[in-house]
């Protein structure tokens, strides 16, 4: 059966599972059209000047100047880019961005769940000079140039977690909730199909399930059990929309054995029938 297109890193860059492209090399003559597919590795667009469509796990955002688009490995999108766009475009498996101290991921985690981030001029110059300076180390393959563009990405996201978050709102409690909030969408991208109890991921973040309830209410205002279902309903369409599959087998690879049971829960959270739900879409 169909599956949701897949994309690697093309070769030569697998070996080194990094790849960094000056959009206007890629885009120079003919607008860069991409229909609906999936990585299996960090995405992520910085748009210095540009126009087109972006879909990401199905809600549109605006293609516009100064403009950062990052995506996760498993997320599907839709991508139009215009001739003449300008910016870069850098693709890295995570094995690659590997901090040496575990606590240091939250700096990836927190960057990659925020898949639109617009900024004006001045703020996004200043991620201009750093991919810059990655493009330059990348090209130009000089003695550990590997571990220059591997800081200087921890360098990047930590200035786009800095310019795209308010920092009046910002405190030591609140902080400590967004990293668990990020950690818990990180599990359940992982682990959807096979867990989907509130108790199962308190008991991996080593929280009770009131505690991860408290923390999901004071980020986002929603239960823990909202959030599962969201994450449920997501993965369900992205199987309808990107694949050909019948119901019955997008509920067994979601983990129901009872497709009469899955049907009802798209139906109650979508609204309309996984069938319905896919020819309306489409």
């Amino acid at each position: 059966m169909e599956k949701i297109p897949v994309r690697h890193i093309k070769e030569p860059y697998s070996a080194q599972s990094f790849n960094i492209v000056e959009l206007k090399n890629l885009i120079s003559e003919n607008d860069l059209v991409q229909e609906l597919h999936r990585h299996n590795f960090f995405f992520a667009l910085f748009l210095e000047s540009g126009n087109g469509e972006h879909s990401i796990d199905f809600t549109s955002y605006p293609v516009s100047d100064h403009s950062i688009f990052f995506m996760r490995p498993g997320q599907v999108h839709q991508l139009t880019l215009k001739k003449g766009t300008t910016g870069y475009l850098i693709q890295f498996n995570r094995d690659f961005y590997a901090p040496k101290e575990e606590p240091t991921n939250f700096v990836l985690r927190k960057v990659s769940h925020k898949n639109y981030c617009p900024l004006n001029s001045k703020k996004f110059k200043k991620l201009l000079s750093i991919l810059s300076f990655i493009y330059e180390e990348y090209s130009l393959k000089q003695e550990r140039y590997e571990d220059v563009i591997k800081a200087n990405l921890e360098i990047l996201f930590i200035e786009i977690i800095r310019q795209s978050q308010n920092p009046k709102t910002i405190s030591n409690h609140n902080q400590y909730s967004q990293e668990r909030l990020e950690q818990l969408l990180e599990l359940l991208q992982n682990n959807i199909s096979s867990h989907k109890q509130v108790l199962e991921y308190a008991t991996m973040m080593n929280l009770s399930s009131f505690q991860l309830n408290k923390i999901t209410k004071e980020t986002v205002d929603k239960t823990c059990s909202q959030i599962i279902n969201e994450h449920i309903l997501l993965e369900a369409k992205r199987n309808l929309l990107g694949t050909s599959h019948r119901i019955n087998q997008i509920a067994y690879e979601l983990g129901y054995e009872d497709t009469s049971y899955f049907i009802r829960f798209f139906k109650k959270h979508a609204g309309v029938s996984p069938e319905t739900f896919r020819k309306n879409f489409k």
